[in-house]
Parts: C-alpha cells; structure tokens; sequence
C-alpha cells in the first residue's frame, strides 16, 4: 500500500490542471515495439516508448514480462508504470537500468529491478540511479539482486516508498549529498554490507527523513570496525529525523550517526545488533536520542568521541535491555546499556540485564558536563559508573533520582578508565568535587 507524502501530494494536485487529462491516457502497449520475456536487448525500443510517453504527456505503462534492458534515460514530467511482482526490468551489460539525470516530475511505480545478466558493481553505483534531479517519486517498486546497492541517489530531492530491497551485495539505498529525501514504508532485507546510508561529501544540510522502514539481516561483507554492517548510517549530513523504523540483526549497529549535526533518533524498536545498538560518534553536535527500543546488542547506546569534538545531546526515554556478555564482530566492545562523555542529559531511561555498565559517563579525561537524572535501572553489574580521574581533571557531572535495583558488584562506581576507584561513590563524594549525587534510591 502506498503512503502517500506531503510533497508527493502537493506536487500531484499543483499539476492536475494542467497534466491531469493527458496523463490519465497511457501509450498502446501494443505500439511500443517491445518483446516480453524475451532475452534481446530491449533497451532501444523502451528509450523511444519513454521519449515518445514524455513528449506527448502520457503516462508509459509496462505490461507484465521481463524486459532486459540498460542505461534507460528517464526524461521529465512522465509517469512510468507496471504490474507490481509481474512487470520486471532485467540488467544487461555493466550499467544501471534506469538513470533519472536532471530530470523533474518522475513517478516510477510497479516495477521490479533485478541484476539480470549484468548491472553496475562500482561502490557508488547501483540498479537504479538518481542524480541532479527534483519531485522524483519512487514507489511500490521491488530491488533484486544488485552487483552493488539497489538504488542510488545523488544530488536529488525524491521520496522513496512502499518499496523492497533485497539481496544487494552492497546497500539498499545510498544516497549521497541529497536534499531532503523522504524514505519511508520501505522493506530492506539480507543486504551484504548497509541498509540505508544518507551520506554528505562534506558536512552540509541534508534534510532526509527515514521513517517506518522495516531493516534485517543486514551484514558486513567489506569488514572494519563500524563503517560496515549498520541498519541505517548517517555520515556527516545533518538535520536528518530517523524515526519509528524496525531495524533487527545487523552486523554492527541498527542506527549510527558520524560526523552529523541536528540529528533526532526517535521511536525506533532495534533487535539483535551486533555492537552497539545506537552510535552517535566523532565530530558531532545535536544529537537527540528518545524513545527507543533497544533489545538484545552487545551494547546499547553510545554518545562518544569528545577527542574528535563530539558533543551536546539528549538520550532520553529509551529502553534498553538484554545485553550481551561479548561482540562477535568487535572484541573491543565492552558491554553497556549507555555510554555518554560531552555535554550530555541522560534521563527517563529504563535500563536492564546488562553484564556491565547500566549508564557509563567518560572514559578517562573524556568526559564534561553530564547529567544523569531520573533513570530506572535493572540487573546491571555496575548500575551508574563516573569517570573520576584527576590527571588531568575531568568534567562535571549530576547523578539525581536515580533508581538502582540489584547490581551484581556496586551502585554508583568512580572509574579510573576500566579501573573501581570508588566502589561507593555515594559514600566518597566528597573525595571527588566534580561529581553531585542526590536523591539516588539503591535496593
């Protein structure tokens, strides 16, 4: 079922006086000179039946068949349509299927893109290509089987919806310096290496919303240590909203924001994520983390990287539970429910069963201007651990209203990095000025 956005909306009714009728008649599928199911190289006939449907304002329907086809260059202002499941566009050769290239007013709906016998495999490439173009609309669209990623998208305003990706070696949707996608109602299944990555070549506005996708199996076939293996990656492209999405078994981490600024996290149920569940890392600012679900993660949410100027969030009404003991894919990784170092509320939040850290501030001298309030936490190892080193000093931090209800070894912890100072810091605060403790409840 499509979902239907406001721009998609907008820019259909603002054309209707003057498109309505004309794209309301179809080409004769009989005078387009197409071969379905055959095994030839359509892509001639099919570039015309695109040219001929644009020039004369008609929408291109596409009966049901398999048409292998390449490098089709999708003109402005026309309507391109099939059978959902039925009407299937093969690759032939080494180049995408469809290229939309500073094109306006496109609507492609119904069709099946699948690798075929060829299709690009480059890093940046992928079944369908979008680039330099405005009020694209993909929608109820199926991606099979890419060399590379299912849809790529540069430079363009689109919205993608209601449509699924499946089996891409690389990612479902890559975009890079977009403005303002609306991705949503989309299903990315069993993709080797993303899911959906909003990418900027340098930190710039972006815009996109992600929201009410369905993300598994999502793994790490080029390696590393993060880049890899994430539901959803935004990479230095702010005032981005990632909200009410279901994300579940990925390599790495459900949602990672890196280098971003103005980025809401919101709603979001993450399952089964391979490190940690939520990242917000290197030079960000802005970030606000709410009202998440995290269940089973070899750690849950991560607010870090004050060394690289990451700084300023909210991580609140979050539920995180389930812990795992180890990372399969990061031995580094030590687990937590929460881990924050700069600039950061950490309230409302329900943490439980976790062989760690329940809430973990700084690391080291990596570590200002915390407050820890109001937060419930549940089977823990250390419920609430605080960076205490003295050399050199580190930052302040609020520990207020807190409830801590059967940790294994201590409540309230003062670290020196992985290292008990304190194993009571309610009872040694005054050892340590730049902690404030109140109202805490231990049980």
């Amino acid at each position: 079922m499509r979902h239907p956005s406001r721009r998609h909306i907008l820019a259909t009714l603002a054309a209707l006086p003057l498109a309505g009728a004309a794209l309301a008649q179809s080409l004769d599928p009989a005078s387009l000179n197409l071969s379905t199911n055959s095994l030839e190289d359509q892509s001639g006939p099919l570039q015309e039946a695109l040219l001929r449907a644009a020039g004369e304002g008609r929408r291109l329907f596409l009966p049901p068949g398999t048409y292998y086809v390449q490098n089709l260059q999708v003109p402005g202002n026309i309507a391109v349509e099939g059978i959902a499941g039925s009407t299937i566009l093969a690759a032939v050769g080494d180049a995408p299927i469809l290229r939309i290239a500073g094109s306006a007013r496109v609507d492609v709906s119904g069709l099946t893109f699948t690798r075929g016998n060829g299709g690009p495999s480059g890093a940046d490439r992928g079944l369908v290509e979008v680039e330099a173009s405005d009020h694209v609309a993909i929608t109820n669209c199926t991606f099979v089987g890419g060399a590379a990623n299912g849809l790529v998208v540069r430079d363009a305003a689109a919205d993608i919806e209601d449509c699924d990706f499946t089996g891409h070696a690389l990612a479902a949707i890559l975009s890079i310096d977009s403005r303002g996608l609306n991705i949503g109602f989309n299903s990315v299944t069993k993709c080797g290496n993303g899911g959906i990555l909003i990418w900027g070549s340098q930190n710039r506005h972006d815009g996109t919303i992600v929201s009410s996708n369905t993300i598994t199996g999502i793994g790490t076939s080029n390696g590393g240590n993060g880049q890899n293996g994430n539901g959803i990656n935004v990479f230095r492209c702010n005032d981005v909203i990632v909200a009410n999405n279901q994300i579940a078994d990925c390599a790495f981490t459900a949602v990672r924001l890196n280098s971003t600024n103005n980025v809401a996290v919101t709603g979001n149920v993450c399952r089964n994520s391979g490190e940690v569940a939520i990242f917000s890392e290197f030079a960000f600012t802005g970030s606000v983390i709410a009202n998440n679900v995290i269940d089973g993660a070899a750690a849950g949410i991560s607010i870090t990287n004050l060394d690289s100027k990451g700084r300023l969030a909210v991580c609140s009404g979050n539920v995180v539970r389930n812990i795992f003991e180890r990372s399969k894919v990061n031995p580094d990784t030590r687990p937590f429910g929460i881990y924050v170092e700069a600039d950061t509320s950490v309230s409302g939040n329900t943490v439980d069963n976790v062989p760690g850290f329940g809430i973990l501030a700084g690391n080291g001298p990596f570590l200002q201007n915390v407050a820890i309030a109001d937060n419930v936490l549940t089977s823990t190892r250390i419920g609430i651990g605080v960076s205490v080193v003295d050399n050199p000093p580190v930052g302040n931090v609020t520990i207020t209203g807190n409830v801590i209800a059967k940790p294994s070894e201590h409540a309230i912890a003062g670290m020196a990095w992985d290292r008990v100072l304190s194993d009571d810091l309610i009872r040694d605060a005054a050892r340590y000025p730049n902690v404030t403790l109140a109202a805490n409840s231990v049980s």
